[in-house]
């Protein structure tokens, strides 16, 4: 694996800078149409806790009901700014094996360590999580997740079959990727297409599941949402968003031990654009 990027305070707050952006573009769509989102995971707690930013924080995330991502992905199609920004996913880009979506940011680049050799567009992202229908009933769960383990096994063959230390680990994965990613994915838009044409107890992200809440969260924690401060920017945010934090961080308004104070997004290259806080400010409000 190449040597990790190790970046400075001031590269830090320039990517969290240009993930803002693209924080504002989601927003600005999701209001023209009428669509639901909420930031989710550290960026959700970074609004409740600081109003922006986690300070080390360096990955932005938002996430939508099934239904919802769906408008958002018809609604990309033609209002996003495609000068500035690229909605990824299996739909859009070939080479993308991920079960959710994410906006790029053109003309720059972030080249996630062990993803060097993958076929797909890269450059600074958000995640764009897609919360799924859950089964009801504790069979179907089980069986259900075992089907998505397996998916997300297929999917990961491409990093799987170089990433792996373990010799038979890699010819395991390397045979699994001889299996199209196209077929991977039509099987779990099937599998999952039988829950989410109904109303079930829970939703879920099915292929980025949080491991302490393998069923994922109650539907209710969903059934509202609210604006929120995000570094200057009004964005929504679900109305639950105590529980969700709590299931997902527990006490989570502790600051963490210095040790655990850092970011996720480890890359082996990485290049910015020059954008202010101030800028995306001004276009944020002359859009509102």
């Amino acid at each position: 694996m190449s040597n990790l990027v190790e970046l400075s305070a001031d590269e830090l707050r320039q990517l969290q800078i240009i993930e803002l952006e693209m924080l504002a573009e989601v927003d600005r769509i999701c209001r023209k149409h009428k669509i639901n989102y909420s930031v989710d995971a550290g960026t959700l707690l970074g609004a409740v806790r600081h109003k922006g930013f986690i300070p080390w924080d360096d990955d932005l995330d938002v996430m939508f009901l099934h239904d919802d991502y769906e408008k958002f992905f018809e609604a990309c199609k033609t209002d996003l700014d495609t000068t500035r920004f690229f909605f990824q996913d299996h739909r859009t880009d070939p080479g993308y094996r991920w079960g959710y979506g994410k906006i790029r940011r053109l003309g720059t680049e972030y080249i996630k360590a062990g993803q060097e050799k993958l076929k797909q567009k890269t450059g600074i992202c958000i995640d764009v999580f897609d919360l799924e229908n859950v089964p009801d009933g504790g069979k179907q769960r089980k069986k259900f997740n075992r089907q998505m383990f397996c998916i997300r096994k297929l999917l990961y063959a491409a990093l799987g079959r170089t990433n792996e230390k373990n010799l038979f680990m890699r010819i395991w994965y390397s045979l699994l990727y001889l299996i199209p990613s196209k077929l991977t994915h039509k099987i779990k838009d099937k599998k999952t297409a039988k829950y989410n044409s109904v109303i079930t107890q829970n939703v879920n992200c099915h292929m980025w599941p949080i491991k302490k809440c393998e069923y994922g969260f109650p539907r209710e924690l969903f059934s509202g949402f609210t604006d929120m401060e995000f570094e200057g920017l009004k964005i929504m945010a679900i109305k639950g968003y105590d529980e969700y934090l709590r299931m997902r961080y527990g006490n989570y308004m502790e600051l963490p031990p210095m040790e655990q104070r850092k970011g996720v997004m480890e890359a082996t290259y990485f290049s910015f654009i020059d954008i202010t806080h101030d800028e995306i400010l001004e276009k944020y409000k002359s859009s509102n």
